[in-house]
């Protein structure tokens, strides 16, 4: 959408700032660790902006893009973790890794099923439309049907991988909550729900939305 430069300069700033400091708030990071990460990510920035568009083209077209997409994911989970040692950031790391991989397969699954769902490059940038009562009450009715889908999908993966992977592992389910802190199941379940979550927000709600007019 076209909209003014300065807000959406603000809007990100704000946006980081909140991040940094909710990071630094719960205890998560020390100042010098949201400094650092700052960096790092402008770092990150700097070196894939130029080829991201030969990336996304990759995960699009190519044939065994998901393979290799779900293959590099699983990697770097497993090889930044080789400790027994728990620790919440482990969790996180392997929850963005999967849902990344989820959403990568899922735009491919799109492209290669000729499910235009992104308007076509001529026609950007879109200008923002007034908003009317219609418009609103879809974009709720979207909000809510989205967040169900995603939610139902995250309640059945979840009690699907967690007693499937003590049960491989044989690791005792008696306290869920132990159990998920070994490696063995904590990184199946993060990856298989979320990927599966970002996989359905990609391919399969944009789908139910087309399917009951809601696109």
């Amino acid at each position: 959408y076209q909209y003014p430069l300065m807000f959406g300069l603000i809007l990100a700033f704000c946006w980081c700032l909140l991040v940094c400091c909710s990071r630094i708030y719960m205890g998560m990071h020390s100042v010098l660790d949201v400094i650092a990460g700052f960096l790092y990510a402008i770092l990150i920035l700097v070196v894939f902006h130029p080829v991201v568009d030969l990336i996304d083209n990759f995960n699009l077209t190519y044939r065994y893009a998901p393979l290799i997409i779900i293959s590099l994911h699983l990697a770097l989970g497993i090889f930044s973790f080789t400790l027994d040692t728990w620790s919440t950031s482990r969790g996180d790391t392997a929850q963005i890794l999967g849902c990344g991989a989820g959403v990568a397969c899922g735009s491919h699954v799109n492209y290669m099923m000729g499910l235009n769902l992104d308007p076509l490059p001529k026609t950007l940038p879109l200008s923002l439309s007034s908003v009317t009562v219609t418009v609103f009450g879809k974009a709720i009715l979207r909000l809510l049907i989205g967040v169900i889908v995603l939610l139902l999908t995250k309640v059945a993966m979840k009690k699907a991988t967690i007693p499937l992977a003590c049960k491989i592992f044989c690791i005792p389910h008696d306290d869920v909550r132990k159990a998920r802190q070994r490696m063995e199941v904590e990184l199946p379940y993060r990856y298989i729900t979320y990927g599966t979550v970002g996989f359905s927000l990609m391919f399969i709600v944009p789908c139910l939305f087309q399917f009951i007019g809601l696109s």
